[in-house]
């Protein structure tokens, strides 16, 4: 009997298991003599193993390179031709109810070692023989498992990003239709991310954020939920006009949510999650020509016209959630007037961070800041084309290490 491992053979609606890898076979009892394994061996030359029993119980199996090498000795015919079979037995080989599922026959086989890969293995059905296996489908068949698994868990990733693509897609509507000169890149490094934005107009201005929550793939996707939803949350209750309250607010909520707040297990140094976020938060006042500016572990900076360098205003060092950060940690704004015609720009680490170049160290903010001075008088959308440039040569072959995310606008 042929064995398919193709993805159609496999049960689909049930856990696979030994007898879905089962070959029946001929077996031969245990005082059969060699002779009459030979010509079993010579008649089937598709029998690789052949398994020895007494009252239908597998008690041995034979391998047929093994046994042919040996009968192909000198006098060996005349010594052992008409002895039990047994002499050339495997007395321990590995013996598998069909019942056991695929995954804990896998590791039976690694203990069992090479011969179980190589002379196969037998499957019993109520102790009785059933046929024998091969190490070989063995591997096809959790090959074929492990790339439905990865199948299954790439659908939901990319599903998973769909979802989040379209929480930020009003966003994306809000800030085109508010600021004609800006630029949002946001590029996760993984299918999903744990960088995330958030753009609102409102009465006399708008406010903006971006952050990036702790990880990426999968796990940061999960905290971007929990943060942008604190944030959320946070403007219903407090209003856009005063972002270091907002961030106050959100950290106290994920701490709450994460139980990370004091008085949890957390304070005894249990808590499950030691996971938050670093952010910049703005607020712009159309009416006064003002922005007000707080950040968590990231800056704002500003190219002026005519500055000859970049202005840095530092967000506090202070991250936001955390078993660490105090849940009464205040974060403090700084309200700039902007002049016309000045070119703003947010990052997360993502940028900063890459590391690339002859050296193999971070783009860092010295480059970072070349490239905006360099593109000072040009469009949002072309200084952001240019720092991907020089970012993406800098990379060169090294991977990415993390999710990207910046904001450059012109007032």
């Amino acid at each position: 009997m042929e064995f398919n491992a193709s993805r159609l053979h496999l049960p689909r609606y049930r856990t696979s298991v030994a007898a879905d890898l089962c070959i029946p076979t001929e077996s031969v009892q245990a005082d059969a003599s060699n002779f009459a394994v030979l010509e079993l061996f010579t008649e089937r030359r598709d029998m690789m193993s052949l398994p020895v029993t007494e009252q239908q119980k597998p008690i041995g199996l034979i391998s047929r390179n093994i046994f042919m090498s040996q009968m192909s000795k000198p006098f060996y015919h005349e010594v052992y031709g008409k002895k039990s079979c047994i002499a050339f037995m495997d007395k321990e080989p590995l013996i598998v109810d069909g019942a056991m599922s695929i995954e804990d026959l896998t590791f039976r086989a690694v203990e069992a070692g090479e011969k179980a890969l190589a002379d196969g293995f037998i499957i019993t059905e109520d102790g009785a023989l059933a046929g024998v296996g091969f190490g070989l489908q063995l591997m096809n068949v959790v090959a074929t498992m492990q790339a439905e698994k990865n199948r299954q868990i790439m659908h939901s990733i990319d599903y998973a990003s769909v979802i989040q693509r379209a929480l930020l897609r009003t966003s994306d509507a809000e800030l085109r239709a508010t600021l004609p000169d800006a630029h949002l890149e946001w590029q996760p490094r993984d299918v999903v991310g744990g960088d995330f934005y958030f753009f609102e107009r409102h009465a006399g201005g708008w406010f903006a954020a971006i952050a990036d929550c702790t990880g990426h793939g999968v796990p940061g996707a999960f905290m971007t939920l929990i943060a942008s939803s604190a944030l959320s949350q946070a403007l219903r209750d407090r209003g856009p006009h005063d972002p270091a309250a907002l961030i106050g607010a959100v950290s106290r909520a994920i701490k709450t949510l994460l139980g990370q707040d004091a008085g949890s297990d957390a304070a005894a140094g249990h808590a499950g999650s030691n996971d938050g976020m670093d952010c910049a938060f703005l607020c712009y006042d159309d009416a006064s020509a003002s922005l007000r500016f707080a950040g968590a572990k990231l800056a704002l900076y500003v190219v002026a016209p005519g500055a000859e360098a970049v202005r840095a205003i530092d967000g506090a060092r202070m991250g936001v959630g955390y078993v660490d950060t105090p849940p009464g940690y205040c974060w403090h704004n700084e309200t700039l007037a902007v002049p016309a015609g000045s070119l703003l720009f947010l990052t997360t680490d993502g940028l900063l961070d890459q590391i690339g170049g002859a050296r193999d160290i971070a783009y860092g903010k010295r480059r970072m800041r070349e490239q905006l001075l360099a593109q000072r008088d040009a469009p949002a959308g072309d200084v952001a084309a240019a720092l991907l440039r020089d970012s993406a040569a800098w990379q060169g072959r090294q991977p990415r290490r993390d999710d990207l995310t910046f904001f450059c606008f012109r007032l």
